[in-house]
């Protein structure tokens, strides 16, 4: 005799739904919590990164600010040692002979001797020196470099002193002058002409060597230079090669 299957209580069923439902439910619970912790960690993180960011502009800020017065003070310093340097070597009056003092300490007949202005001197020396008056144009650049020696001009006036020179055939002292800015004034502007200028004065002198070196050492500290560009000529018109 066969037996005929027992069919599964309905209560049992729906008992493990019940708790597979629970079990899902609980998980997606889970889920939901690890995703808040997740939302919440990251949103502390981009916290502290946008903090990260404003600190790091606000050191910037204050780091440009802080160079900003260490080079406002710089400048401030170099003017006053300017002026100090000029008050120095300035005497501060000149008493004619024979004048009397007055009540007031001046004699009638006493002169201040005041700075000359810096960039009149330096184009009355320019003018000068295009007009051929070389004992004046001297003068008035030595007046710059006398009165001015930290400024840019100085070199200028130098470089001058130095073409004097070469125009009077005076190549030794040319020599010294175009060493004194190179040496004195080695960013200045005429730096590349006073080398160039300094070996035409020394090939003058029959010192062919030296010359050539001085034309080579032109060429490799400012290739692309005008003077760098006459001394390859230069060299070239005399058959050396300029490397």
């Amino acid at each position: 005799m066969t037996l005929a299957s027992v069919p599964r209580p309905a209560r049992a069923t729906s008992k493990e739904m019940i708790e597979l439902q629970t079990q899902v439910q609980q998980l997606l619970d889970m889920v939901q919590r690890l995703q808040s912790t997740l939302d919440t960690r990251l949103g502390v993180l981009q916290h502290l990164a946008e903090q990260t960011a404003d600190d790091a502009n606000r050191v910037t800020a204050t780091v440009n600010a802080l160079q900003q017065k260490i080079n406002a003070q710089m400048d401030k310093t170099l003017q006053e040692m300017q002026t100090q340097l000029q008050n120095i070597q300035t005497p501060a009056s000149t008493t004619v002979p024979g004048s009397q003092p007055s009540a007031g300490g001046m004699a009638p007949g006493q002169a201040v001797n005041q700075t000359p202005p810096l960039q009149e001197t330096f184009q009355a020396g320019v003018r000068d020196y295009n007009a051929a008056k070389y004992d004046v144009a001297s003068g008035e650049f030595q007046d710059v470099l006398h009165y001015y020696p930290l400024d840019d001009l100085a070199g200028t006036a130098q470089f001058y002193l130095g073409e004097i020179a070469y125009r009077q055939q005076n190549y030794a002292d040319a020599v010294t002058a175009y060493n004194a800015v190179l040496e004195g004034f080695p960013g200045s502007a005429k730096a590349p002409a006073a080398q160039l200028r300094k070996g035409l004065a020394l090939l003058q002198m029959n010192r062919k060597t030296a010359g050539v070196q001085e034309l080579r050492a032109l060429i490799q500290r400012h290739p692309q230079t005008p003077e760098a560009a006459q001394a390859r000529q230069k060299l070239a018109n005399l058959g050396i090669r300029a490397r």
